[in-house]
């Protein structure tokens, strides 16, 4: 059995186990009540709901394109009108300013909420010319951002870590860029098109990464997270597989890295194995720890969710007990989150339905579990 590597992620946020964490954009689900009374229905409905689920790890998703539309702006207050795309009902905030503050406020009174910061979405203005390698629906924010955009990327880390200060939210966990093994998020993944041993992707990925690490040197207190994959087990012509990714990552990345993210919807064993036997052939030290921070369960069909597609809703709730009881046991993983609490209806996998009027049969697995008293405590037993 191997020894778990001796992480700060494991030490302040896991233990052997499975601790849960969440990803929810919107900050009337998230604000404290004391700092946040008014909070409208049915948001504050659901707002006590998820107090009640302790999250260990609250992940935030932020679009460098929203928040940097021209060279040398940053604007952290953009406005957001709360609905989901078209659906109602609408909680407006006030860009990630508000989401920090609303994370700040939970910080504030109640233990776990370990803030974390996933980056994606290159702007326009800092993207590279287009590539005949891209997938058919390829726009500037899913291509890699050129050399001398890199410093606009370094201000935009710089401001997020400063305007948490401000509110005293403490983001310890930094994630450079969102599924960059996917077209959606980085393309092309390779060139020549049709060589699909090449991993450009991987290289700009680096990059990436790297200007992250470099203000994170000047942040005390903060962790790289590498990875955020999605988990793609078989590369195609425009997406790489976790394998062939990690197998391209310089190794002194990979053995820094005390945390390894992926996305898992599939549960079971085979994308956490897929991981695990690229890590090793890095031969580092000490492997990262996995933390599977985008995971559920849910309805058939989408093009985005190859897990989601494999459950009808009825059958979700047991679903997603089996996929946690799996990494429970799995001494690899140590955290999972969920993606996301209210539903976003063109990623079927949520804990509430689109419209916040009634729970999803998920909502009883991630409820049972987080009412257990720490990571180590057994699965609930039967919770659906």
């Amino acid at each position: 059995m191997r020894e778990r590597p001796a992480s700060a992620a494991q030490l302040e946020v896991s233990q052997p186990g499975l601790a849960l964490g969440i990803t929810e954009p919107n900050p009337a689900l998230i604000w404290e009540e004391r700092s946040r009374p008014d909070v409208p229905e049915p948001f504050g409905r659901w707002r006590a709901e998820l107090a009640a689920t302790r999250p260990a790890v609250y992940r935030l998703m932020v679009s460098w394109r929203e928040l940097q539309p021209r060279p040398g702006a940053t604007d952290l207050a953009v406005p957001e009108g709360g609905c989901l795309r078209d659906k109602l009902p609408c909680g407006p905030w006030a860009g990630v300013r508000e989401q920090l503050a609303a994370l700040a406020s939970r910080q504030r009174y109640e233990p776990g909420w370990r803030g974390m910061i996933v980056i994606s979405d290159t702007p326009d203005w800092a993207a590279v010319a287009p590539n005949r390698c891209e997938s058919g629906d390829a726009e500037p924010r899913l291509r890699p951002p050129a050399h001398d955009a890199l410093p606009a990327y370094r201000a935009l880390v710089r401001a997020l870590a400063a305007e948490a200060a401000r509110h005293g939210a403490h983001i310890r966990y930094w994630s450079a860029w969102n599924e960059p093994n996917h077209p959606y998020f980085l393309s092309p993944q390779r060139s020549p098109c049709d060589d699909r041993q090449s991993t450009p992707a991987a290289a700009e990925y680096v990059k990436l990464v790297r200007a992250l690490d470099e203000e994170l040197a000047e942040l005390p207190g903060t962790e790289r997270v590498l990875g955020e994959l999605a988990g793609v087990l078989e590369t195609g012509r425009h997406s790489t597989s976790v394998g062939q990714f990690i197998d391209a990552l310089p190794r002194q990345l990979v053995c820094e890295s005390r945390v390894w993210s992926q996305h898992d919807y599939r549960g079971g064993s085979q994308t956490v194995d897929a991981v695990w036997e690229a890590l090793r052939r890095h031969e580092c030290p000490r492997a990262p720890s996995v933390w599977i921070t985008e995971t559920g369960a849910g309805s058939p069909g989408h093009r985005l969710s190859a897990g989601a597609a494999r459950v009808q809703r009825p059958a979700a709730c047991r679903k997603l007990h089996r996929m946690l009881s799996g990494w429970w046991r799995d001494e690899r993983v140590e955290v999972a989150i969920q993606y996301t609490w209210r539903e976003d209806n063109l990623f079927p996998v949520g804990l509430t339905s689109t419209d916040l009027a009634r729970p999803l049969p998920t909502l009883e697995a991630w409820k049972a579990w987080s009412g257990r008293s720490n990571p180590r405590t057994p699965p609930p037993l039967a919770p659906c």
